[in-house]
């Protein structure tokens, strides 16, 4: 056993909230608790932990989760829920680091060796499909997802969803799968059309059909396509969960270990998941962290489809990526679609501090993009 002794957090490029956790006898955890565009807000929260929880058993992962949870009376939500995450993925790794096993031993052992991934192309308005859909492929990938469209009104011209398709169509030529994300920005009377103009296509799946507050709207389209209905990013613990898997409107839940409390939540989340014969396929566009934690469950998980990752997405150009802040970057490399199982103990990834500590200096917040229509009115980024 080991007491908490320090709590210590890390604002990094590109957008990323590493947490560091140390006991009184020197075994140290690190968790993410990156939530895009609120950094400061999930900041706030964790300084309001951190001299709370100093002193409380580090082993005692359930019972910091429960008191977090329990003894706040206003909880959940994105903020409070990706605090928790940076809090309890550290706690993992530590516990299993200092076990000498990883995580997914802790979970009840794998269930798999290796995990199909994907990656991002096209940017937030999406272009160069067919160059950077090659690009992926002969990094190994075998699935591609990309915004199916770009900002559009609440009642747009038809004929701004025929590009979707092409775009579909030009990475199914290469041979590859295709999720599509709406990513909220579709509307119902434009998301309708949408899916039935993809369907004959076969995307893997279309994300976030429209926004997760329209639950009856999302159940409808679900009974209006066979396209396999995917989302979860913004949905931020089981309670949240619960109504879309009973309304039976979603094929694929996408939890952000980042954003649903960390490994403790999503692992719960997955095994709901599987009562309700959902699939289960973590959003992660974040760091190497959080992907790694979606990994300790993704191998523990019979209901695991595929694992979206960061490698190379638009918002680290130019900035530090997936393979930074760690000195064993090669678990990350893709063959015919797949990455193998991280063996290593704790999270599998050896973090670099001094580089953490150095890129964090002035580190500034990444504020979200907006979209503007052509009426000055502000569209669904």
């Amino acid at each position: 056993m080991g007491k908490i002794k320090s709590i210590e957090y890390f604002r990094v490029p590109p957008r990323w909230l590493f947490v560091k956790i140390t006991d009184d006898s020197g075994n140290v955890g690190w968790g993410e608790a990156s939530l895009e565009g609120h950094t400061q807000a999930v900041e706030g929260c964790l300084d309001a932990w951190i001299d709370r929880y100093i002193g409380f058993e580090a082993d005692d992962i359930e019972h910091l989760w429960q008191m977090s949870w329990r003894t706040t009376f206003y909880r959940g939500g994105p903020v409070f829920m990706s605090a928790l995450a940076g809090l309890d993925i550290a706690l993992w790794d530590l516990k299993a680091r200092k076990l000498g096993v990883p995580i997914w031993q802790l979970l009840g052992g794998k269930v798999r060796d290796k995990l199909k991934v994907y990656a991002w192309i096209g940017g937030d308005r999406p272009a160069d499909i067919k160059q950077q859909a090659q690009a992926r492929k002969d990094q190994g990938f075998k699935a591609v997802k990309m915004n199916a469209t770009e900002d559009l009104g609440w009642l747009d011209s038809p004929s701004a969803l025929e590009d979707s398709v092409e775009r579909l169509k030009t990475v199914k030529a290469l041979g590859m799968d295709a999720g599509m994300d709406f990513h909220g920005r579709v509307h119902k009377p434009m998301a309708k059309q949408l899916a039935k103009a993809l369907e004959p296509y076969h995307p893997l799946f279309i994300e976030e059909p429209l926004l997760s507050e329209h639950i009856g709207g999302i159940k409808a389209l679900s009974q209006l396509t066979s396209c396999p209905i995917a989302l979860g990013e913004r949905l931020h613990s089981r309670w949240d969960v619960r109504p879309f898997l009973e309304a039976e409107c979603v094929d694929i839940l996408q939890p952000d270990v980042s954003h649903c409390g960390g490994i403790s939540e999503l692992k719960r989340i997955a095994a709901m998941c599987e009562a309700y014969d959902v699939a289960l396929a973590p959003h992660c566009p974040l760091g190497p962290i959080a992907l790694a934690a979606c990994v300790q469950v993704d191998a523990t998980s019979p209901n695991f489809a595929i694992q979206e990752m960061s490698l190379g997405i638009h918002y680290n150009a130019g900035s530090q990526d997936l393979t930074s802040y760690t000195k064993n970057p090669e678990v990350w490399k893709v063959t015919d679609g797949y990455i193998d199982l991280l063996q290593g103990p704790g999270l599998g990834i050896e973090i670099d501090e001094a580089q953490v500590r150095e890129l964090s200096k002035d580190a500034q917040p990444w504020v979200s993009p907006g979209f503007i229509g052509p009426g000055s009115e502000i569209r669904e980024w």
